[in-house]
């Protein structure tokens, strides 16, 4: 018999470490608009980058530290145990990192069973080319590349510098207020995650050598070196792994745990075995819920891969619209989805192996794209984003 527990209540690690603060600056901001998405959306983006705002932005890579070097000795059982050097750099955006080094380092960092699809070249490069994670929106690339003597990529870091707390789903506004209130400045700040998704996954993405734990060491090293050479106020690394998070801690980095809900079919063959699962007053609203559905001649139909043509992206984007101009101000562009399906979708690279049905994978992440702003149909909502994916999983 299952256990009646189906949503899990998961932690959703933070990690930060704090840095120099950076004197502030004669203009200031009231704490008020620091603290809320809504007023902060006010402000210019660049403005908040103060430091390069302007004819400086042009010359954005000169602010890139040189690289760093690092000597690794390798692991204890490995016969060659001649020292290597590794050098540590940083690039202005993903499309300086070959594609395949990048997922390379994607996939040994993880089983293959449990790859992130939002780790790979062509999630992160879309959100780029798109113009959805630029610094015009405040969101400047800078992620951190290891390589050995060679030039072979042995490791990569997802990074941003970030000159608001927007799209991480880690709020942090309070914080910034109480960098304010002291006259410090709190933005702008570097960010190891993946844009506008707080899906847990691995943020130091690592080939798998003997020398892993060390590469390991080493960018973490140069990821803290990072943000005492740019001033800024704090580096935060959202959604690590489980492993991740451990090791960040004795790094020295400070930890901060938030909750997420995920379900996990626990060998349902059909909705009514899930049902099954619960008590019965939660049954019976469940079932009462769903006959609503038709009653309302709504019809749900799922779509997948390159069933997804252009025309659906272009309504789930204006659904998505109306939810984020409504609650918090553009977010990401129209672009992004239309990249995303060609680049990711259409190529069916969310995931390196496939099941006997066809279908890859085993996880599925869901977004909430909103709906038209006349639209309201009741019971829609737990039908589309919850009860309709069950029966693929």
């Amino acid at each position: 018999m299952a256990s009646p527990a189906v949503a899990m209540r998961r932690p959703s690690p933070t990690v930060l470490a704090s840095a120099p603060r950076r004197r502030p600056r004669r203009h200031e901001y009231s704490p008020s608009n620091m603290g809320s998405p809504s007023s902060a959306s006010r402000l210019k983006v660049t403005a908040l980058f103060g430091w390069i705002k302007g004819d400086r932005y042009s010359r954005t890579r000169e602010l890139i530290p040189s690289a760093e070097s690092y000597t690794l000795t390798g692991s204890a059982s490995e016969v060659d145990m001649k020292p290597r050097e590794v050098s540590i750099s940083v690039v202005s955006s993903i499309m300086d990192i070959p594609p395949a080094e990048w997922d390379a380092c994607a996939v040994d960092s993880v089983e293959p069973e449990k790859f992130n699809p939002f780790l790979t070249h062509a999630f992160l490069s879309s959100l780029e080319e798109s113009g959805s994670a630029v610094k015009e929106t405040g969101w400047l690339p800078l992620h951190v590349v290891a390589r050995d003597e060679n030039q072979n990529i042995l490791g990569v870091v997802p990074l941003y510098l970030k000159s608001h707390s927007r799209g991480e789903f880690v709020f942090d506004q309070s914080w910034a207020e109480a960098y304010h209130s002291y006259g410090l400045e709190y933005y702008p700040k570097l960010q190891s995650c993946v844009p506008f998704t707080p899906v847990t996954g691995q943020r130091i993405l690592l080939r798998d050598t003997s020398y892993r734990d060390q590469v390991f060491d080493a960018l973490v090293k140069a990821l803290k070196n990072l943000a005492t050479k740019l001033n800024v106020s704090s580096l935060h690394i959202t959604f690590p792994s489980e492993g991740e998070f451990s090791k960040l801690k004795d790094s020295g980095l400070l930890q901060r745990v938030g909750l997420q809900y995920h379900w996990t079919n626990r060998n349902y063959k059909c909705f009514d075995d899930f049902l099954m699962d619960l008590k019965q007053p939660k049954r019976k609203n469940i079932r009462q819920e769903r006959k609503k559905i038709p009653a309302q001649n709504l019809k749900m139909k799922r779509l997948r891969g390159d069933e997804i043509k252009s025309s659906h992206w272009d309504t789930f984007y204006r659904f998505y619209r109306n939810t984020t101009d409504n609650q918090f101000g553009p977010i990401t562009l129209f672009p992004f989805c239309l990249q995303l399906g060609q680049s990711i979708l259409d190529a069916g690279v969310l995931s390196p192996f496939r099941r006997k049905d066809g279908r890859q994978g085993d996880t599925l992440y869901g977004r909430l794209w909103g709906c038209l702003p006349d639209a309201h149909f009741p019971n829609l909502h737990f039908e589309a984003c919850y009860y309709q994916w069950t029966y693929y999983i």
